[in-house]
């Protein structure tokens, strides 16, 4: 195709915003550009890496992008799907079009951040003006810093600055799907389907991206029982931007301040992971990484299966396999049994969790993988240690969430305990106390 017969287009790049309405990225890119096009790249760095191939989030994502195309086919537009590495994509791209703009919302994980200064470097020699904006949280990055100019690493006075700098407009929408009309005109562009990248179908089953009111009004009291709907569900919705966090902030306000705050702890693990890309492969507190863990491969792999004979932690581990989701209590509970009970590493963990959930963040599971550690920031105390049959009593005295995920509980079947909870806990306490008297000895 010749230089003069390329359309001239802007490009709205979407990854983590996968949504028309409220997408600050493509409201300005329609609103200051004009003939604007959606682009969606399955990064083949990120799919090579997957484990297996029907991987739930892979389906979710999918489906969620023949949605969207449809949508924008609505409009007289279409979602251009690509496929390769981002570098690669983007040639193709600047030779396919004459672009005169690029837009895109801001990702603040390490390889997001190296992705697009590649991508920010290849269009700058081309020309082309590559422009991110703020969408996937409120505040990010160095918004929320201390008085002294200092990243925090204490969640109280930062969710304490977070409400002080916060003003009612930062929640406000930008009207994206009211210049939907600016798209680009163009026919229908075929899709890939989950077979031509390599994947293959799943059961995921992924709530709508709607708050239920009542809820929230009660969230303060069901949140830690898993027996219940309790919960938002919208954990998925925030991690692939099928809701704004825009409008969770405005359903929060004056409803629920426990949720606000579980909002507001979203962002201070994605400030952490900017601030401390360390954390991704050593502990946030260097002391930490000293313990010696046991990791013993066949404990760890009852732990993946729901078959340690904690009926909490099983159930868990269990809707885990099963769903691709696990309840925020019991997450907390199975991640303190393997690190503490059966003393495994926590980044063991983190690995399984991000390869099964369909909500994965990076900057979320692994915060509160080390909180739970007890090797993070604001974690929790080494010598805090749950016991998971207190608190199945606690937030599951029906047994509603253990019996749904181990039918088997209370019967001749059910798994033997592997390890003993005093035992396990003095074991742990033992093993801590070493690793970091380890650290500071002389």
């Amino acid at each position: 195709m010749s230089h003069a017969a390329r359309p001239a287009i802007a490009v709205h790049w979407l990854r983590r915003d996968l949504r028309l309405e409220d997408n600050h990225g493509l409201f300005r890119a329609l609103h200051e550009h004009g003939d604007v096009l959606p682009v969606f790249i399955f990064d083949t760095h990120i799919l090579d890496r997957l484990e297996h191939k029907a991987d739930r989030r892979v389906d979710h994502l999918h489906r969620t992008l023949a949605s969207l195309k449809a949508a924008l086919e609505a409009q007289g537009s279409t979602l251009l799907v690509m496929h390769g590495k981002p570098l690669d994509v983007w040639t193709k791209l600047t030779e396919r079009y004459t672009i005169t703009a690029v837009t895109a919302n801001h990702d603040h994980e390490p390889y997001a951040l190296q992705r697009d200064a590649i991508v920010a470097e290849l269009l700058r020699e081309k020309g082309i003006t590559f422009r991110t904006f703020k969408d996937i949280s409120i505040f990010e990055r160095s918004e929320v810093m201390k008085d002294d100019g200092m990243p925090y690493t204490v969640f109280t006075p930062y969710a304490r600055k977070w409400k002080a700098l916060f003003t009612s407009a930062m929640a406000d929408p930008f009207p994206s799907e009211k210049e939907l009309h600016r798209l680009w005109q163009t026919s229908p562009v075929p899709m890939a389907s989950l077979e031509q990248l390599g994947c293959e179908a799943t059961d995921v089953d992924v709530p709508p991206a709607q708050v239920d009111d009542e809820i929230l009004l009660h969230y303060k009291e069901t949140r830690n029982l898993p027996g219940i709907a309790g919960t938002s569900r919208m954990s998925t919705h925030l991690r692939f931007g099928t809701i704004s966090p825009r409008a969770l902030v405005r359903k929060a306000l004056g409803t629920s301040e426990s949720y606000l705050n579980e909002l507001i702890w979203r962002e201070f693990f994605m400030q952490v992971l900017y601030h401390f890309p360390q954390v991704v492969q050593h502990a946030f507190k260097p002391a930490y990484d000293h313990i010696e863990w046991r990791n013993n491969e066949d404990e760890f792999a009852a732990w993946c299966a729901g078959r340690t004979g904690y009926p909490l932690v099983d159930a868990g581990m269990r809707e885990l396999a099963v769903t691709g989701q696990m309840h925020n209590r019991v997450r907390m509970v199975t991640a303190s049994f393997l690190t503490k009970h059966l003393l495994i590493d926590w980044r063991w963990g983190e690995a399984w969790f991000a390869q099964h959930l369909l909500d994965y963040e990076l900057s979320s599971n692994n915060g509160n993988w080390q909180w739970a550690a007890g090797s993070g920031c604001d974690a929790a105390p080494w010598f805090r240690i749950f016991n998971p049959s207190l608190q199945q009593e606690r937030f599951d005295p029906r047994l509603t969430y253990v019996k749904q995920w181990v039918p088997e509980y209370q019967s001749a079947n059910y798994a033997a305990p592997i390890v003993v909870h005093k035992t396990a806990r003095e074991r742990a306490i033992l093993a801590y106390k070493a690793g970091l008297a380890e650290k500071i000895a002389p």
